[in-house]
């Protein structure tokens, strides 16, 4: 993609995201505008979360995934869930019901 899309978040993303340390909320920062320039990135999943892309990176020795959608009619990423891998789909399915 060679245009950047807008980028927004859930409330709770956000509250989630307020909470962490700064060196990860910086990491995290990055990590969105890497996905707003290519918003493909990631796959979309299927099923439960369907419309939904994860994507994953490692911070330290931590797998942390970030749960997307892509508006493609307004060119936005809308940020949705973010976290560890442990409880990561049980708590995205049960906030997107």
């Amino acid at each position: 993609m060679d245009c950047q899309y807008k980028q927004s978040a859930y409330s709770k993303y956000n509250r989630i995201k307020k909470k962490f340390p700064l060196l990860f909320r910086k990491k995290l920062n990055d990590t969105e505008d890497s996905i707003a320039n290519n918003p493909l990135i990631a796959e979309e999943k299927r099923i439960d979360i369907k419309g939904i892309r994860v994507y994953k990176f490692r911070l330290l020795d931590q797998q942390i995934l970030i749960a997307y959608q892509v508006n493609e009619d307004k060119k936005e990423v809308i940020f949705v869930a973010v976290g560890g891998h442990e409880i990561f789909y049980r708590d995205l399915k049960n906030y997107l019901k």
